[in-house]
């Protein structure tokens, strides 16, 4: 008789491989739930024990990305000014996407082919920026600024990263952020 265990070692990482994979090979809406637990030697139940629909599959990392822009942005000295906490916090957060560049090139070649998931990014960048936005006045920038700066930001993020997925993650991330930071601030006058 075969006993198959309870636990399954690694079942999100193995989960996230067999979803990515099948939506490349056959496109993000032919994939169902089944054809994932199975590439993945799971069952639909242990896929739902993690993710509760084939979405969640590539944005299952947004609170944790939150989590770091937040404590990476209240870690940056309080005498720096708002733009520039953001610029410090974005170049921590490009290592975290250097490290994973694989996973995001995948990732965001499915998502731009996707409406679905298109609108779906936009809202996670819109509980980004709220939160961006939410750790600046905690800062002590007051609400104006705090949502302008917030909303900047994520609009450098944006730029920089479409760029990076661009050259297929050739170029450094980080560099991409600070050159887009400084092109922000020569187009308003700031860097005059």
């Amino acid at each position: 008789m075969c006993m198959v265990s309870r636990w399954e070692p690694n079942a999100r990482g193995r989960l996230v491989e067999a979803a990515l994979a099948l939506y490349v090979e056959r496109g993000f809406e032919q994939t169902t739930v089944m054809e994932i637990a199975k590439r993945a030697g799971l069952t639909e139940r242990t896929f739902f024990r993690y993710f509760t629909d084939k979405r969640e599959v590539l944005f299952w990392g947004a609170a944790s990305l939150q989590e770091l822009f937040v404590d990476t942005l209240r870690s940056v000295p309080e005498s720096v000014v708002p733009i520039d906490a953001v610029a410090a916090t974005l170049n921590v957060v490009a290592g975290v996407f250097q490290e994973r560049r694989e996973f995001a090139l995948q990732r965001q070649s499915i998502i731009a082919v996707n409406p679905e998931l298109q609108e779906r990014e936009l809202i996670k960048l819109a509980s980004l920026t709220a939160a961006i936005a939410q750790a600046l006045r905690s800062r002590g920038a007051d609400e104006l600024a705090a949502d302008l700066v917030a909303h900047a930001g994520i609009a450098v993020f944006k730029v920089a990263f479409e760029g990076w997925v661009a050259s297929a993650g050739t170029n450094d991330l980080a560099h991409m952020f600070s050159e887009s930071f400084a092109e922000l601030k020569l187009a308003t006058g700031a860097g005059a």
